[in-house]
């Protein structure tokens, strides 16, 4: 032990979470499974990345080799290291582990983790419908798709008025101030909102369904603070019944839109445009966005951070959740959250040099608007198609059109996202967190 004193009773609001993983745990390079576990713990502290522990009995150590590297963490105590011998380089310090923890984090002790840079640090899902099979999310996750479920699913605090609570709830928090600007933005998407602005509104008239929803994103909202949803009943009809919705943060709107319901008659006449004959997601590629208990394929892997990946201006992509949510509202929040994520990455297709790897970074992009109508049922455990065409840019903004398929072909939404793309007024900027 390097004898320095735990830094405890210096910060007492400072926080180490040991939580158990829900998912198996694995570690591969270059083919190799170098560990592997059931029993995992999330490691989730303020200042940092969460990280994945894993047991040490469950780590393939015939491929490592010990180091002489040290470090001490006020909060953990000593550390060790291992290295990996790879094909003539070494790996330098790519495991490590505190033998002899502070008491405040005893949890730790048995257990080792891996360097997510070098190593492919994964979480391993099996599910069950349409199949058993498994997916695959590289760690550190952004979180679950509960998570993601509980954040839409406001609830109610007055009258016609919703909360969302912060994420993750209660916050980590930041202590040291320099760390402040390394952080990654924690920004609410659009998509997200309006998502919630669809939950709040059916809570509010739950007699009627949610035809149409429109919302403007005058202010970027933040998962760090709670958000507060206030609904306003513009007329409250037999059959249709139209409501402002406005999410407010601090004080300050951030967005403000208009919600069409109705009350659901039967169909008179009835009939729909012809889905789109593209490769179905057993052929499309895997993305992985964070989120274990969602799963999104893209068609020819067009959402990329390759600049010189050049395609038309379209995208499409199949989406289904691990689970669905019982209330037919919720279903149809949950797949109108990803409706903003496609049109940026569908804008920059066709222009080499760019892709959507340069968001947030040298481009300052985001959605501005964003419209949705609801057409058919969904079920969102079952694949949904994401037809995206951005059909304008120019004068640093993007249109984008979009349709929603079910798997059997019904078309269950369609949609419009207008959206900014322009380079940094000041430089570069800060990366955000993409769900």
């Amino acid at each position: 032990m390097s004898g320095e004193p735990s830094a405890w009773s210096r910060y007492p609001g400072y926080r180490i979470d040991l939580l158990p993983c829900p998912s198996k745990g694995r570690v591969t390079y270059g083919g190799k499974t170098l560990a592997e576990s059931s029993a995992c713990i999330v490691v989730q502290e303020s200042d940092h990345d969460a990280r994945l522990y894993f047991p040490e009995k469950d780590v393939n150590w015939e491929l490592f080799e010990a180091s002489n590297h040290q470090t001490h963490c006020p909060f953990k105590g000593d550390a060790c290291y291992w290295s990996m011998p790879e094909e003539g380089k070494v790996l330098d310090n790519v495991v490590w582990c505190y033998r002899d923890p502070f008491v405040e984090v005893s949890g730790l002790k048995g257990y080792v983790s891996f360097d997510t840079d070098l190593l492919a640090v994964e979480l391993v899902q099996s599910w069950v419908k349409g199949g058993e099979h498994s997916v695959v999310t590289r760690f550190p996750i952004w979180g679950d798709a509960q998570d993601l479920l509980d954040l839409i699913n406001v609830q109610p605090t007055t009258a016609n008025q919703f909360s969302s609570h912060p994420y993750p709830n209660p916050p980590i928090g930041t202590f040291i101030e320099s760390l402040k600007e390394k952080r990654r933005r924690s920004v609410v998407e659009g998509g997200h909102q309006l998502s919630q602005a669809i939950v709040a509104a059916s809570k509010t008239v739950p007699d009627q369904r949610v035809t149409s929803a429109s919302m403007i994103f005058s202010k970027a909202a933040s998962f760090e603070e709670p958000l507060d949803v206030q609904v306003d009943v513009l007329r409250a009809g037999r059959n249709f019944s139209t409501l402002e919705v406005k999410t407010v943060q601090q004080e300050q709107m951030r967005s403000v839109g208009l919600v069409l319901m109705d009350s659901s008659p039967g169909d008179r006449i009835k009939h729909s445009i012809a889905m789109p004959e593209v490769a179905g997601p057993d052929e499309a590629k895997p993305l992985d966005m964070r989120v274990t208990g969602r799963e999104i394929r893209v068609v020819d892997g067009a959402y990329t951070n390759d600049l010189d990946h050049i395609g038309p201006p379209e995208l499409y992509a199949w989406i289904r959740f691990r689970e669905a949510p019982e209330t037919p509202y919720l279903n149809a929040a949950l797949m109108t959250q990803a409706i903003t994520h496609w049109t940026i990455a569908a804008a920059l297709r066709p222009h080499p040099g760019l892709s959507q790897a340069l968001a947030h970074v040298s481009l300052s992009t985001g959605p501005l608007k964003a419209d949705i109508n609801f057409h058919d049922d969904v079920d969102v455990s079952q694949w949904m198609l994401y037809v995206n065409d951005a059909v304008y840019a120019g004068k640093g903004q993007a249109q984008g059109q979009g349709k929603i398929f079910s798997i059997d072909g019904r078309l269950l939404a369609t949609f419009a996202v207008h959206t900014m793309i322009r380079d940094f007024a000041g430089g570069a900027g800060k990366g955000h967190n993409a769900m």
